[in-house]
Parts: C-alpha cells; sequence; structure tokens
C-alpha cells in the first residue's frame, strides 16, 4: 500500500553525523513532502511517461536495475542510475563530474538535459509549471513549503523540494548498523563477520574506497572541514592495451580532457549493494561475484570484440586494485558481509513511497 501524503520528518541520523543542509534552502517536512509527490509525478517528463521514481526504484535503493537507463523518450543513457540511498552525503552527484556537488543543480540536468534525454522538459519549462498549478493539490503544497515564495510554483522551488525529499532517504539501519553501532551480537552470521574482516583487510584493500559510515570515499557532511571527493581507475577496460575506454563514457577525463583522469569515476556507497545490481558505471558487471571476481584479478581481462584488452595492464588503475587471492569459501564471507549492508527497513519505508493511490498515477500516459 501507498504512503498517505503526510509530511516527511527532517533526516534523523543517530548512527551518521548530521548532512550538510544548504542556507539557501533548510530543510522543513513541508518541502519534502512537496518533493515526494514531485519524485513520483510524471508530469515531470515532457511526454508524461516517467518521473524521477521511474529510474530511482525504492526497493532497489532508488536505483532501476538496468545495465544503463533509459529515459523518457526511449534513448539509452551510457551510465547507470545511480542509487539515491544517502544521497545527502554524497561530495559529489554522478559518475564522474566533481562540479556537479549540490541536489538542488542536480535536478536540473534530468529535467531539461539533452545529451542524453532524460524526463525532457528542456524548452517546456512554462508548460511544466501550468501542469503543476492546474493541479488542485499543488498550490496548497507549494504554499505551505515555499510561504514567502511569489510565485510559489517555480523551476527554483520544484528543484529545492527534489532536493529536500532527496535529503530525508537516510539508509542507516542494515544488519551492519545493528552490529557495530546497536550491539546486536547476532546481527551478522559468522560468514558476514569473517567476510568484514576480509574487507577491511589490506589483502583485499576495499575500505580505501570503500571506508567510513557511507562505504564511500567521497562524502560530505555537516562537520566536515573539506569535501572528500574521489575518482578511480579499476581497471574495468583498457582498450587494445591502449589506456582508452569507451568513447563518450571515459569517466572524470570527459570532463578535464586529461590523459590521467582516463576511466577514473566515482566510488558508490556499498550500503545496499545488494540490490542495486548490475555494477559499475555502466552496468557491464552483472553480479557481486562477478565484482568480486574482477577485483581478485586486480582489472578486467576482454578477450575479443571492440572493447579487448587487459584492465589489468592499465597504466592509470588505481594503486589499491592490485587483485588479491580469495578462496571460494572466502568469496562467500565477503559477500554475505555485503548483504549485510542491505537495510531493509529503509527499502520499504512508507515515509519514501508514493503519495499517488497507486504509483505515478497523477499524469496521464502519452506516446512516445
Amino acid at each position: 500500500a501507498c504512503a498517505p501524503a503526510t509530511p516527511n520528518p527532517p533526516p534523523q541520523t543517530p548512527h551518521f553525523p548530521a548532512p550538510r543542509i544548504p542556507q539557501n534552502n533548510p530543510q522543513s517536512p513541508e518541502k519534502a513532502d512537496l518533493g515526494r509527490h514531485l519524485f513520483y509525478d510524471r508530469r515531470l517528463s515532457g511526454n508524461g511517461t516517467q518521473a524521477c521514481a521511474s529510474c530511482h526504484l525504492q526497493a532497489r535503493a532508488f536505483t532501476d536495475g538496468h545495465a544503463q537507463a533509459v529515459g523518457s523518450t526511449g534513448q539509452q543513457h551510457p551510465r547507470s542510475a545511480m542509487a539515491l540511498a544517502n544521497v545527502a552525503y554524497a561530495s559529489a552527484l554522478t559518475w564522474a563530474n566533481p562540479v556537479l556537488t549540490d541536489l538542488e543543480a542536480q535536478a536540473l540536468v534530468p529535467m531539461f538535459g539533452e545529451h542524453p534525454v532524460e524526463l525532457g522538459l528542456s524548452g517546456r519549462e512554462d508548460e511544466l509549471l501550468q501542469r503543476l498549478r492546474s493541479d488542485p493539490r499543488y498550490p496548497d503544497l507549494f504554499s505551505r513549503a515555499f510561504p514567502t515564495e511569489n510565485p510559489a510554483i517555480s523551476v527554483r522551488t520544484i528543484t529545492h523540494a527534489l532536493a529536500s525529499f532527496q535529503r530525508t532517504l537516510i539508509s542507516q539501519h542494515a544488519p551492519y548498523d545493528r552490529f557495530v553501532y546497536d550491539g546486536q551480537d547476532d546481527a551478522l552470521s559468522a560468514s558476514a563477520q569473517r567476510g568484514m574482516a576480509l574487507f577491511f583487510s589490506e589483502r583485499l584493500e576495499c575500505f580505501h574506497c570503500h571506508g567510513g559510515f557511507l562505504f564511500s570515499d567521497s562524502v560530505v557532511h555537516a562537520d566536515s572541514t573539506f569535501d572528500e571527493t574521489n575518482f578511480h581507475n579499476n581497471g574495468l577496460y583498457n582498450i587494445h592495451n591502449s589506456g582508452a575506454y569507451p568513447a563518450g563514457n571515459q569517466g572524470l577525463f570527459d570532463i578535464t580532457g586529461q590523459d590521467r583522469d582516463r576511466g577514473r569515476f566515482r566510488a558508490p556507497s556499498l550500503r545496499n549493494i545488494a540490490v542495486t545490481a548490475p555494477y559499475m558505471h555502466d552496468g557491464s558487471l552483472a553480479t557481486l561475484e562477478d565484482v568480486l571476481d574482477h577485483y581478485a584479478r586486480g582489472g578486467r581481462l576482454i578477450s575479443a570484440g571492440p572493447y579487448a584488452g587487459d584492465g589489468a595492464l592499465h597504466p592509470g588503475k588505481s594503486l589499491f586494485v592490485r587483485g588479491f587471492p580469495l578462496s571460494p569459501d572466502e568469496k562467500i564471507d565477503v559477500i554475505q558481509f555485503l548483504n549485510s549492508l542491505t537495510d531493509d527497513e529503509f527499502l520499504h519505508d512508507a515515509r519514501h513511497a508514493s503519495p499517488f493511490p497507486v504509483p505515478e498515477e497523477s499524469a496521464p500516459r502519452t506516446a512516445r
């Protein structure tokens, strides 16, 4: 059943530091509630076929389960949709763009971006605003969320409400949390505990890029003294052993143009990783077993085809991706530990679900 349209409280983070909230968009239950409506509303796409939630499903930690996302016009994207769980703490908001750092600005990209088309609203701003103003619910929701704004319904207030809702998506009640923070010794199986020891060992090196409370090394919060943002080449490609990655999908290189940035992407949080397959920026590894095999080898070997090459030999590969021995039983243990990062309470929390009686019912489907 869908949740009633009740206000969403500000983030509560007993196990985490408080998230950083921008001064120009202070958090409020009214903004988060409005943002939840907008997040699930298909009128935020030009042709009325998709909402933000179409590529960010709660049951998948707000990703979509596809190797590469597909926009409202059917255009396939070069990268997979990133999970939104704990996005309030992400110091960079895409796979490889170091300058896109706040949720308010990021919301403009899927709404109005054209390369690739996501929600397809470019040039249709007035139409979007009219759609929302003509709905009987939205004038009141906007006026409650932004009582001093005139007009209350604007692109700015839309993006600020979406950001406020996303900042409530805090996942921190996995079995791992109960074991580490709450002292529940039986929260992790013996296998998961062995896997945790391996994960944090110097043999596997996982924790260097996936450490801290978020299991990521690109994190910011209210107490941060600096914004920690890192990008890594993990040896996923090395086309013809030339150092190349697939054209148009070369990570930080596509922003900087510097060879040293070829293949460097942000290490995502591993929280809820078991429900966010497939993996890597392009979804090219299907399972957690595949991911462990990749890192155990020290890079991926592609034997044939246009991307043939040995990622383990990439000259720009991270020093932490060295390869390691891993027995079949140890592999099972590590995967059990990764499974312990799944927060079922978060994945089924009614406060994060659609406020509409039927998901995304609020706009009729139209032909692409």
